[in-house]
């Protein structure tokens, strides 16, 4: 009896402590709040897309070759924060957006929140700031944004830059990702894990090479955390688990004819470098170069290799890449 008291009782806490946060968080991290706190926010702009307002930020002289910058799951283009300055000293027109339902892009509910939606909403913010043509970088989440666009809207990628990208459903073997799929539990845990920045720690530690956590500090933290913190983007981050459908990417890698360059965390335990190698041996004009000392984010973990290898990789204009001159590069920092 007492047993079953207990497990009553603490049905009952966790019961109210799910209510409690359901009913206290905010509905949406308004910009006007959080601007002067925003890494780089002299530099950012909204513009309305098909009725989604996307957050994106510029960087560059518009006459350089563009380049647009897409970040991953539960990110925002802080991702970017060091090497989109860094490609545009390099004298490219770089645009970093937020997707649809992360970072400071609205979150709307009726969003289909697929990775095909995502590619089809930067096919549109593309040609909605007057760019008809660029070099496509994708990290991680955004790498599938990147492969999509090249693959449903060629015209519009010149080349491509896959960084640990995603490119089947892997990812949703992890435990928490299962959990989130089940109706109602999901709804209950996703606030309180995107809302824990001890859960936000312990997902970075195994995010980084462990030579990289020095890069897990309170800075890193905030800017992560903070357009995570509402109930917008609670919903956003748990409908694009469940409607994570990647295995296309694999199957249809062969079909990307566009040069693509791959860079690869050799230390990444969130989408394995074997993924890496699959593309590099499905896409005909691609480089593959891979980082030691390096987990999931190269962007931040190695910014300035990856600014170099793109800036390298976009100046190349001898156009194809030849396979049996494309074999796989280490890099030792």
């Amino acid at each position: 009896m007492k047993k079953r008291n207990l497990a009553i009782a603490i049905g009952g806490g966790i019961g109210a402590a799910v209510a409690v946060k359901m009913f206290t968080r905010a509905k949406t991290v308004e910009w006007d709040n959080v601007a002067d706190q925003v890494v780089h926010s002299e530099h950012s702009h909204f513009v309305n897309v098909d009725g989604v307002r996307v957050h994106y930020q510029e960087f560059g002289e518009a006459s350089k070759p563009p380049t647009v910058l897409i970040h991953g799951y539960t990110a925002s283009l802080f991702v970017w924060h060091k090497v989109a300055p860094m490609l545009a000293d390099a004298g490219f027109h770089v645009i970093a957006l937020d997707l649809v339902g992360f970072g400071y892009s609205s979150k709307p509910r009726w969003f289909e929140y697929t990775i095909g939606a995502q590619a089809r909403m930067v096919s549109r913010f593309m040609q909605r700031l007057g760019i008809g043509r660029a070099t496509i970088v994708g990290s991680s989440y955004g790498g599938a944004v990147a492969m999509t666009l090249a693959l449903d809207y060629a015209a519009s990628v010149e080349k491509l830059v896959l960084i640990d990208a995603v490119c089947n459903d892997e990812v949703l073997r992890h435990p928490i990702l299962r959990l989130a799929a089940i109706p109602v539990i999901g709804e209950a845990i996703t606030p309180f894990l995107v809302d824990s920045r001890a859960m936000l720690r312990q997902r970075m530690r195994n995010t980084l090479s462990p030579l990289n956590h020095n890069l897990i500090d309170k800075h890193r933290v905030e800017n992560v955390m903070r357009p995570l913190a509402a109930a917008d983007a609670h919903h956003s981050v748990l409908a694009t688990s469940r409607n994570w459908r990647a295995k296309r990417l694999e199957m249809d890698a062969h079909l990307i004819d566009q040069p693509t360059l791959i860079i690869w965390g050799e230390a990444d335990k969130v989408v394995g470098i074997h993924n890496g190698y699959c593309l590099h041996d499905k896409i005909l004009h691609s480089r593959f170069v891979v980082l030691r000392d390096c987990g999931h984010v190269p962007a931040e973990e190695k910014s300035e290799i990856v600014a170099e290898l793109t800036a390298e990789f976009c100046n190349n204009k001898k156009g194809k890449i030849r396979k049996e001159n494309s074999g796989v590069m280490r890099i030792q920092s």
